[in-house]
């Protein structure tokens, strides 16, 4: 059952409506499918109007929809022969961090990315996407693994931020983010990185030092949540809504700025209504950035991706 956000109201009554129409239908045994039909058709025009005029604020709470598709979902659609792969080789494995090996549409492919749960066992057994410093050591070595054996990097972003905890930082929260960044803008092998939903902080950037990076429509990519910068800024964690339009979080500021390279669309009303065509637009998009990035020697590669990040940012003088 779909959870409706509050700028969805209306669309949960025609829904509602629809379904009481379908309901009598078939307990009546009346034909109601044109009147169903015109209902259906007022209620996607509005769905329209409402995401085509969606706030950053509103953005970021459907890049929260609990029913989003997370990177498990993506791989089910769309990778085949996939071969989970454990552990950091030094302390433990990281359920928050998914990594494996598999193929889409024959290309192989190393495909990491951030997990989280559907209910509240496994948000605890994923720690709601938030990973720990072993879960960054497991990307880093999947990912040395596909520079090794010539296979194309694909990550899959959707956290609030590293696991903030004492223990992680114990362990080597920070060194190990830093490393990624380091070793991540050295590697001899093509990367994309798409934001699939929140793109919080060096939680996110751990794994998206990249040669492309796409965002899904409504997702966010950001140094620090509203959430976070509004307590910072105004000692008032309410204000989130103005600086989540300040912070400039949403994909269509961020490719303004030259911060990300492509949206991808999602379905009518967000990804969480339609996994199966929000994965074959993510496939559709990847195929055609690895298909461009093959074409480059490793020496472009690595010369391209220092300049890409060498050259974010604008000022004047």
């Amino acid at each position: 059952m779909i959870k409706y956000l509050e700028f969805e109201k209306e669309i949960e009554e025609f829904d509602k409506k629809i379904e009481e129409l379908v309901e009598f239908s078939k307990k009546s045994n009346i034909d109601l499918s044109i009147e169903i039909k015109k209902i259906k058709k007022i209620k996607n025009d509005k769905l329209k109007i409402i995401y085509d005029n969606i706030t950053p604020w509103e953005m970021m709470k459907v890049a929260r929809h609990p029913n989003r598709p997370y990177t498990l979902d993506y791989i089910n659609n769309f990778v085949d022969n996939f071969v989970e792969l454990h552990g950091d080789r030094l302390f433990k494995d990281d359920p928050a961090i998914i990594g494996g090996t598999g193929k889409i549409n024959g290309q192989k492919v190393m495909i990491i990315g951030h997990q989280k749960g559907r209910d509240i066992n496994e948000n605890l057994y994923r720690n709601f996407g938030m990973a720990n410093p072993e879960g960054y050591r497991k990307a880093l070595r999947l990912m040395k693994m596909a520079e090794r054996f010539e296979m194309p990097i694909v990550t899959l972003i959707d956290t609030a931020g590293a696991y903030p905890g004492l223990a992680a930082e114990e362990h080597g929260q920070g060194e190990a983010i830093a490393r990624n960044l380091m070793e991540m803008a050295g590697l001899k092998t093509p990367m994309i990185s798409v934001i699939i939903g929140e793109g919080g902080s060096g939680g996110a950037l751990a794994l998206g030092v990249t040669d492309k990076i796409y965002m899904l429509e409504n997702s966010w990519y950001s140094v620090i949540s509203p959430e976070g910068c509004a307590a910072i800024l105004y000692n008032d964690a309410t204000r989130a809504s103005q600086t989540a339009v300040d912070l400039k979080i949403d994909a269509k500021s961020l490719k303004e700025l030259g911060v990300i390279d492509k949206i991808i669309k999602e379905p009518l009303g967000g990804a969480h209504r339609n996994h199966k065509r929000t994965a074959e637009n993510l496939k559709e998009e990847l195929l055609k950035g690895l298909k461009e990035l093959k074409k480059l020697s490793s020496k472009e590669l690595t010369e391209k991706r220092y300049l890409k990040y060498r050259n974010y940012g604008n000022f004047e003088e």
